[in-house]
């Protein structure tokens, strides 16, 4: 057994339920000014993420979401549908990131997740590796972030469900 996979947990999907070619959409994340301006604070105090006046003046126009606060948006919507109740084992690493347009305080954001490529991991025979394409829509459908990069799941044991 894999470690950290001893303790007891309601997987209910495996690595084979991310064949590549799959697609999923979900979550429902609300953008508001407080959450903007506590992140911004916390973690990426740019003057256009935190100040209406310097938003107004930068290539925003107005105040702004930080590019990572829409990564953590993405993650917090990623876990609630699916990773929570699955084999995950965490990610080996992203390979692309691009923040294609600003997102704004009153945005409604949800996920469109594309299992790109999907195969066992050669060195691990209980591991599959997915390669996806996550992108980040806006209300108006909007891709506002678009990331792509592996993950690691458990695969499904023999007679699991």
């Amino acid at each position: 057994m894999l470690r950290g996979m001893d303790k007891p947990r309601n997987i209910k999907t495996y690595w084979e339920d991310f064949p590549a070619g799959s697609v999923r959409e979900f979550g429902t994340t609300h953008v508001t000014r407080e959450a903007v301006l506590a992140f911004a604070s916390e973690f990426d105090p740019q003057p256009f993420h935190l100040d209406d006046e310097a938003a107004e003046g930068s290539l925003f126009g107005r105040l702004s979401a930080s590019g990572w606060h829409t990564c953590a948006m993405m993650m917090r919507m990623t876990v609630d549908e699916y990773l929570l109740e699955s084999s995950s084992l965490g990610s080996p690493g992203v390979e692309n990131l691009r923040w294609l347009k600003p997102v704004y305080p009153g945005d409604t954001l949800s996920v469109r997740l594309e299992v790109l490529e999907a195969r066992p991991m050669a060195s691990r025979p209980g591991v599959g590796l997915t390669r996806s394409r996550w992108e980040v829509l806006n209300q108006h459908r909007d891709v506002v972030l678009m990331m792509e990069g592996w993950g690691m799941f458990g695969r499904r044991p023999e007679g699991a469900a």
